[in-house]
């Protein structure tokens, strides 16, 4: 499933979202906007009603005060991003990335072992 990048106001109120599971479109609107006027109020609507057609949000409508949370977690959004990427770049392998990454020593030692421990068991089940 191919997933629309976001735009940074939307991945501002889902990095909001990873970070407190649950909030109003008022809480929302004071952690963005401190400062907020009623033109910041329809601004957060309206980025929460994008953000629930693309399905990147769930609205819970059982409470007077509907809540909103993340329908998907970061690390699937970033997978899918990282897959976009590497499309466009590198004919759609990571390898060339996760290379420069560890020779540029960006990924730190507890990261290359788990990433040596989950290549080392699927290389186990080829067989």
């Amino acid at each position: 499933m191919k997933q629309p990048s976001l735009a940074n106001a939307e991945l501002a109120v889902m990095n909001l979202l990873w970070q407190e599971d649950r909030l109003t479109a008022r809480e929302i609107r004071e952690q963005l906007y401190p400062d907020a006027t009623k033109a910041q109020h329809g601004t957060v609507q309206r980025l929460l009603q994008r953000l629930e057609d693309k399905g990147y949000v769930e609205r819970d409508r059982s409470l007077p005060v509907q809540f909103f949370s993340a329908a998907i977690s970061r690390q699937a959004y970033a997978a899918g991003q990282l897959e976009s990427l590497a499309a466009k770049l590198t004919g759609g392998s990571l390898a060339p990335l996760i290379i420069h990454l560890v020779e540029e020593k960006r990924i730190p030692r507890a990261e290359i072992d788990r990433l040596r421990a989950i290549l080392d068991e699927g290389a186990g089940g080829d067989g």
